[in-house]
Protein backbone atom coordinates (compact mmCIF):
# COMPACT_ATOMS: atom_id res chain seq x y z
CA UNK A 1 0.00 0.00 0.00
CA UNK A 2 0.76 3.91 -0.64
CA UNK A 3 1.70 5.57 2.77
CA UNK A 4 -0.84 8.06 2.66
CA UNK A 5 -2.47 11.38 2.93
CA UNK A 6 -1.58 12.72 -0.80
CA UNK A 7 0.04 15.70 -2.35
CA UNK A 8 -1.27 15.39 -5.98
CA UNK A 9 0.72 17.15 -8.20
CA UNK A 10 -0.64 19.08 -10.68
CA UNK A 11 2.62 20.59 -12.21
CA UNK A 12 1.87 22.97 -15.08
CA UNK A 13 -1.56 21.40 -16.03
CA UNK A 14 -2.81 23.42 -19.08
CA UNK A 15 -6.45 21.43 -19.96
CA UNK A 16 -8.81 19.60 -17.38
CA UNK A 17 -8.08 16.01 -19.33
CA UNK A 18 -4.34 16.67 -18.43
CA UNK A 19 -5.13 16.17 -14.61
CA UNK A 20 -7.43 13.12 -15.16
CA UNK A 21 -5.36 10.85 -12.69
CA UNK A 22 -5.71 13.70 -9.71
CA UNK A 23 -9.39 14.37 -10.64
CA UNK A 24 -9.87 10.97 -10.41
CA UNK A 25 -7.95 10.08 -6.98
CA UNK A 26 -9.71 12.87 -5.63
CA UNK A 27 -13.44 12.23 -6.64
CA UNK A 28 -13.48 8.65 -5.33
CA UNK A 29 -10.77 8.73 -2.57
CA UNK A 30 -11.06 12.41 -1.60
CA UNK A 31 -10.38 10.93 2.56
CA UNK A 32 -6.65 10.79 0.95
CA UNK A 33 -6.07 13.56 -0.81
CA UNK A 34 -4.59 16.10 1.54
CA UNK A 35 -2.83 19.04 -0.85
CA UNK A 36 -2.09 19.76 -4.20
CA UNK A 37 1.37 21.14 -5.41
CA UNK A 38 1.36 23.12 -8.95
CA UNK A 39 3.24 25.42 -11.00
CA UNK A 40 2.57 29.07 -11.08
CA UNK A 41 1.67 28.61 -14.92
CA UNK A 42 -1.13 25.95 -14.09
CA UNK A 43 -4.12 26.57 -15.53
CA UNK A 44 -6.28 23.50 -13.88
CA UNK A 45 -5.98 22.98 -9.89
CA UNK A 46 -8.28 20.98 -7.95
CA UNK A 47 -10.43 22.07 -4.75
CA UNK A 48 -7.42 21.40 -2.26
CA UNK A 49 -4.98 23.86 -0.64
CA UNK A 50 -2.18 24.34 -2.15
CA UNK A 51 1.52 23.41 -0.27
CA UNK A 52 4.61 23.35 -0.59
CA UNK A 53 6.93 20.54 0.32
CA UNK A 54 7.91 22.25 3.46
CA UNK A 55 3.68 22.46 4.64
CA UNK A 56 3.28 19.42 3.41
CA UNK A 57 5.68 17.16 5.79
CA UNK A 58 4.58 19.70 8.58
CA UNK A 59 0.94 17.97 7.69
CA UNK A 60 2.64 14.55 7.74
CA UNK A 61 1.49 14.43 4.51
CA UNK A 62 3.41 10.94 3.14
CA UNK A 63 3.65 10.83 -0.53
CA UNK A 64 3.59 12.79 -3.29
CA UNK A 65 1.71 11.25 -6.47
CA UNK A 66 2.26 12.48 -9.82
CA UNK A 67 -1.76 13.04 -11.18
CA UNK A 68 -1.01 14.64 -14.32
CA UNK A 69 -0.47 13.13 -17.63
CA UNK A 70 1.47 14.38 -20.40
CA UNK A 71 1.85 12.92 -24.08
CA UNK A 72 4.09 9.77 -24.40
CA UNK A 73 4.39 10.13 -20.18
CA UNK A 74 7.75 11.56 -20.28
CA UNK A 75 9.01 13.13 -18.12
CA UNK A 76 10.52 17.01 -17.81
CA UNK A 77 13.66 18.20 -16.73
CA UNK A 78 11.54 20.63 -14.22
CA UNK A 79 9.19 17.96 -13.20
CA UNK A 80 12.87 15.92 -12.43
CA UNK A 81 14.24 18.78 -10.67
CA UNK A 82 10.38 18.92 -8.85
CA UNK A 83 10.23 15.48 -7.57
CA UNK A 84 14.07 15.39 -6.13
CA UNK A 85 12.78 18.27 -4.42
CA UNK A 86 10.08 16.35 -2.79
CA UNK A 87 12.32 13.70 -1.88
CA UNK A 88 15.14 15.83 -0.55
CA UNK A 89 12.08 17.09 1.89
CA UNK A 90 11.03 13.05 2.60
CA UNK A 91 8.09 12.40 0.39
CA UNK A 92 7.95 9.31 -0.99
CA UNK A 93 6.26 9.46 -4.61
CA UNK A 94 4.30 7.60 -6.98
CA UNK A 95 3.92 7.64 -10.40
CA UNK A 96 1.89 6.08 -12.87
CA UNK A 97 3.84 7.24 -16.02
CA UNK A 98 5.90 5.02 -19.30
CA UNK A 99 8.66 6.07 -17.42
CA UNK A 100 9.76 4.37 -14.80
CA UNK A 101 11.21 6.69 -11.55
CA UNK A 102 13.93 4.11 -10.55
CA UNK A 103 15.33 4.04 -14.29
CA UNK A 104 16.53 7.99 -13.89
CA UNK A 105 19.67 7.77 -11.87
CA UNK A 106 19.46 10.81 -10.14
CA UNK A 107 15.61 10.15 -8.39
CA UNK A 108 17.03 6.49 -7.79
CA UNK A 109 20.34 8.31 -5.79
CA UNK A 110 17.91 10.54 -4.03
CA UNK A 111 15.07 8.32 -3.04
CA UNK A 112 18.05 5.50 -2.12
CA UNK A 113 19.88 8.37 0.14
CA UNK A 114 16.53 10.08 1.85
CA UNK A 115 15.11 6.57 2.39
CA UNK A 116 12.07 6.98 1.07
CA UNK A 117 9.96 4.59 -1.73
CA UNK A 118 9.65 5.02 -5.20
CA UNK A 119 5.92 3.54 -6.32
CA UNK A 120 5.82 2.68 -10.02
CA UNK A 121 2.37 1.76 -10.78
CA UNK A 122 2.42 1.12 -14.76
CA UNK A 123 4.85 -1.48 -13.84
CA UNK A 124 4.59 -5.13 -11.84
CA UNK A 125 6.84 -8.43 -11.75
CA UNK A 126 3.67 -10.52 -12.65
CA UNK A 127 4.04 -12.37 -16.30
CA UNK A 128 0.88 -13.12 -18.12
CA UNK A 129 0.53 -16.03 -20.33
CA UNK A 130 -1.37 -15.43 -24.01
CA UNK A 131 -4.78 -15.28 -23.62
CA UNK A 132 -6.95 -18.47 -24.20
CA UNK A 133 -10.55 -17.69 -24.63
CA UNK A 134 -11.73 -20.57 -22.29
CA UNK A 135 -15.06 -20.27 -20.48
CA UNK A 136 -14.52 -18.81 -17.30
CA UNK A 137 -17.37 -18.98 -14.39
CA UNK A 138 -18.42 -15.75 -12.75
CA UNK A 139 -19.82 -12.35 -14.67
CA UNK A 140 -17.96 -9.26 -16.23
CA UNK A 141 -18.55 -6.30 -17.30
CA UNK A 142 -16.54 -4.26 -19.56
CA UNK A 143 -16.82 -0.47 -19.94
CA UNK A 144 -16.46 0.65 -23.40
CA UNK A 145 -15.87 3.70 -25.44
CA UNK A 146 -16.70 5.97 -28.73
CA UNK A 147 -13.19 7.64 -27.47
CA UNK A 148 -10.66 7.59 -24.96
CA UNK A 149 -11.49 10.08 -21.89
CA UNK A 150 -14.92 9.92 -22.24
CA UNK A 151 -15.73 8.24 -18.67
CA UNK A 152 -15.03 4.69 -18.89
CA UNK A 153 -13.50 4.25 -15.31
CA UNK A 154 -16.12 6.61 -13.46
CA UNK A 155 -18.73 4.68 -15.15
CA UNK A 156 -17.08 1.37 -13.76
CA UNK A 157 -16.51 2.48 -10.60
CA UNK A 158 -20.23 3.99 -10.33
CA UNK A 159 -21.74 0.94 -11.51
CA UNK A 160 -19.72 -1.08 -9.19
CA UNK A 161 -21.09 1.30 -5.99
CA UNK A 162 -24.58 0.76 -7.46
CA UNK A 163 -24.10 -2.50 -7.61
CA UNK A 164 -22.85 -3.17 -4.43
CA UNK A 165 -25.69 -0.53 -2.86
CA UNK A 166 -28.28 -3.20 -4.44
CA UNK A 167 -26.94 -6.25 -2.95
CA UNK A 168 -24.63 -7.39 -5.78
CA UNK A 169 -21.82 -9.46 -5.61
CA UNK A 170 -19.11 -7.02 -7.62
CA UNK A 171 -16.12 -5.37 -7.57
CA UNK A 172 -14.27 -2.77 -9.96
CA UNK A 173 -10.99 -4.14 -12.07
CA UNK A 174 -8.43 -1.54 -12.51
CA UNK A 175 -6.79 -0.88 -15.97
CA UNK A 176 -4.80 2.11 -15.52
CA UNK A 177 -2.73 4.36 -13.69
CA UNK A 178 -5.88 6.25 -12.12
CA UNK A 179 -7.90 3.11 -11.14
CA UNK A 180 -5.06 1.32 -9.71
CA UNK A 181 -4.59 4.42 -7.10
CA UNK A 182 -8.15 4.10 -6.44
CA UNK A 183 -8.70 0.56 -6.17
CA UNK A 184 -4.79 0.09 -4.32
CA UNK A 185 -4.93 -2.98 -7.16
CA UNK A 186 -5.02 -3.73 -10.76
CA UNK A 187 -3.02 -3.93 -13.92
CA UNK A 188 -2.02 -1.19 -16.22
CA UNK A 189 -3.29 -2.79 -19.25
CA UNK A 190 -0.72 -0.61 -21.84
CA UNK A 191 2.02 -1.54 -20.48
CA UNK A 192 1.66 -4.94 -21.23
CA UNK A 193 3.25 -6.62 -24.62
CA UNK A 194 0.76 -6.71 -27.07
CA UNK A 195 0.15 -10.64 -27.45
CA UNK A 196 -0.70 -10.75 -23.30
CA UNK A 197 -2.95 -8.41 -22.77
CA UNK A 198 -6.10 -10.68 -23.32
CA UNK A 199 -3.90 -13.14 -21.36
CA UNK A 200 -3.32 -10.16 -18.64
CA UNK A 201 -7.28 -9.65 -18.33
CA UNK A 202 -8.14 -13.01 -18.17
CA UNK A 203 -5.67 -13.21 -14.95
CA UNK A 204 -7.05 -9.95 -13.60
CA UNK A 205 -10.57 -11.64 -13.60
CA UNK A 206 -10.35 -15.08 -12.96
CA UNK A 207 -13.02 -17.92 -12.58
CA UNK A 208 -15.42 -16.75 -9.56
CA UNK A 209 -18.43 -17.40 -7.96
CA UNK A 210 -21.71 -17.48 -10.30
CA UNK A 211 -23.04 -14.77 -9.41
CA UNK A 212 -20.12 -12.18 -8.71
CA UNK A 213 -19.80 -9.84 -11.41
CA UNK A 214 -15.97 -8.13 -11.87
CA UNK A 215 -16.47 -4.85 -13.21
CA UNK A 216 -13.63 -3.59 -15.95
CA UNK A 217 -12.20 -0.33 -16.65
CA UNK A 218 -12.27 0.12 -20.35
CA UNK A 219 -9.18 1.69 -22.48
CA UNK A 220 -9.32 3.97 -25.25
CA UNK A 221 -11.77 3.07 -27.88
CA UNK A 222 -11.56 0.05 -30.98
CA UNK A 223 -12.16 3.56 -33.28
CA UNK A 224 -9.06 5.36 -32.33
CA UNK A 225 -6.00 5.05 -34.40
CA UNK A 226 -3.40 4.72 -31.41
CA UNK A 227 -5.71 2.86 -28.77
CA UNK A 228 -7.31 0.47 -30.62
CA UNK A 229 -4.76 -2.55 -29.90
CA UNK A 230 -5.38 -2.56 -26.07
CA UNK A 231 -9.03 -1.97 -26.47
CA UNK A 232 -9.86 -5.40 -28.44
CA UNK A 233 -7.44 -6.97 -26.18
CA UNK A 234 -9.31 -6.02 -22.90
CA UNK A 235 -12.57 -6.84 -24.85
CA UNK A 236 -11.93 -10.63 -25.46
CA UNK A 237 -9.32 -11.11 -22.10
CA UNK A 238 -12.81 -9.83 -20.34
CA UNK A 239 -15.06 -11.94 -21.93
CA UNK A 240 -17.55 -9.56 -21.59
CA UNK A 241 -21.24 -10.79 -20.34
CA UNK A 242 -22.23 -6.62 -20.93
CA UNK A 243 -20.64 -3.51 -21.83
CA UNK A 244 -21.61 -0.26 -20.94
CA UNK A 245 -21.10 2.44 -23.95
CA UNK A 246 -19.11 6.01 -22.81
CA UNK A 247 -19.75 8.46 -24.82
CA UNK A 248 -18.85 12.53 -24.77
CA UNK A 249 -21.52 14.26 -26.61
CA UNK A 250 -19.63 17.23 -27.51
CA UNK A 251 -16.91 15.99 -29.19
CA UNK A 252 -16.39 15.94 -32.91
CA UNK A 253 -12.89 14.33 -33.40
CA UNK A 254 -11.26 11.49 -31.40
CA UNK A 255 -8.79 12.88 -28.71
CA UNK A 256 -5.12 13.47 -30.36
CA UNK A 257 -5.95 12.46 -33.78
CA UNK A 258 -8.41 13.83 -36.47
CA UNK A 259 -10.29 10.96 -37.18
CA UNK A 260 -13.86 11.92 -36.86
CA UNK A 261 -15.88 9.90 -33.84
CA UNK A 262 -18.00 6.89 -35.00
CA UNK A 263 -21.47 6.92 -34.28
CA UNK A 264 -23.16 5.37 -31.10
CA UNK A 265 -24.11 2.44 -33.00
CA UNK A 266 -21.12 2.09 -34.96
CA UNK A 267 -19.21 1.50 -31.78
CA UNK A 268 -21.86 -0.97 -29.68
CA UNK A 269 -22.65 -2.71 -33.01
CA UNK A 270 -18.27 -3.52 -33.60
CA UNK A 271 -17.55 -3.86 -29.85
CA UNK A 272 -20.83 -6.87 -29.86
CA UNK A 273 -19.20 -8.39 -33.27
CA UNK A 274 -16.10 -8.71 -31.79
CA UNK A 275 -16.72 -9.55 -28.51
CA UNK A 276 -18.38 -12.61 -29.99
CA UNK A 277 -14.96 -14.23 -30.34
CA UNK A 278 -14.45 -14.81 -26.65
CA UNK A 279 -18.48 -14.36 -25.67
CA UNK A 280 -21.29 -15.22 -28.34
CA UNK A 281 -24.18 -13.45 -25.65
CA UNK A 282 -22.23 -10.32 -24.94
CA UNK A 283 -25.07 -7.52 -24.49
CA UNK A 284 -24.59 -4.21 -24.43
CA UNK A 285 -26.99 -3.00 -20.85
CA UNK A 286 -26.25 0.90 -21.19
CA UNK A 287 -25.08 3.99 -22.56
CA UNK A 288 -23.15 6.39 -20.56
CA UNK A 289 -22.52 9.93 -21.38
CA UNK A 290 -20.15 12.32 -19.85
CA UNK A 291 -22.69 15.42 -20.09
CA UNK A 292 -20.04 17.72 -17.93
CA UNK A 293 -19.02 20.07 -21.56
CA UNK A 294 -23.23 20.03 -22.23
CA UNK A 295 -24.23 23.52 -21.70
CA UNK A 296 -28.29 22.10 -22.17
CA UNK A 297 -30.59 19.42 -23.38
CA UNK A 298 -28.86 16.25 -21.58
CA UNK A 299 -31.97 15.35 -20.81
CA UNK A 300 -33.77 14.89 -23.91
CA UNK A 301 -30.90 13.77 -25.54
CA UNK A 302 -30.39 10.61 -23.02
CA UNK A 303 -34.19 10.18 -23.44
CA UNK A 304 -33.66 10.05 -27.21
CA UNK A 305 -31.13 7.85 -27.17
CA UNK A 306 -32.18 5.46 -24.49
CA UNK A 307 -35.26 5.31 -26.74
CA UNK A 308 -33.29 4.56 -30.14
CA UNK A 309 -31.23 2.00 -28.03
CA UNK A 310 -33.48 0.34 -26.11
CA UNK A 311 -31.09 0.66 -23.01
CA UNK A 312 -30.77 2.97 -20.29
CA UNK A 313 -28.93 6.16 -21.28
CA UNK A 314 -27.67 8.13 -17.87
CA UNK A 315 -24.70 10.28 -16.57
CA UNK A 316 -23.08 8.42 -14.09
CA UNK A 317 -22.09 10.83 -11.49
CA UNK A 318 -25.06 12.92 -11.80
CA UNK A 319 -28.06 10.00 -12.42
CA UNK A 320 -29.68 7.59 -10.54
CA UNK A 321 -28.75 4.12 -11.72
CA UNK A 322 -30.96 1.52 -10.73
CA UNK A 323 -32.61 0.91 -14.20
CA UNK A 324 -29.02 -0.16 -15.29
CA UNK A 325 -28.66 -2.24 -12.35
CA UNK A 326 -32.01 -3.64 -13.32
CA UNK A 327 -30.63 -4.78 -16.59
CA UNK A 328 -27.59 -5.95 -15.21
CA UNK A 329 -29.11 -8.28 -12.71
CA UNK A 330 -31.59 -9.64 -15.72
CA UNK A 331 -28.56 -10.80 -17.26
Amino acid sequence: MIPKPYLLFIGDAQDELAIKTASGIYEWRSEWCKAQYTYDDAKFHLDLPIYNFEEAIAQEIKTMVIGVVNAGGVLSEKWKITIIEAIESGLNIASGMHTRLRDIPEIKTAADKNNVNLFDLRFNEQTFSTGKGTKRSGKRLLTVGTDCSVGKKYTALAIEKAMLASGLDAEFKATGQTGILIAECGIAIDAVVSDFISGAVEWLTPDNDINHWDIIEGQGSLFHPSFAGVSLGLLHGSQADAIILCHEPTRKNMRGVKTLLPTIKDCIDENIRLGKLTNPNIQCVGIALNTSNMQDSEEVLKEEISRLYKVPCFDPLKDDLSDVVAKIKSI
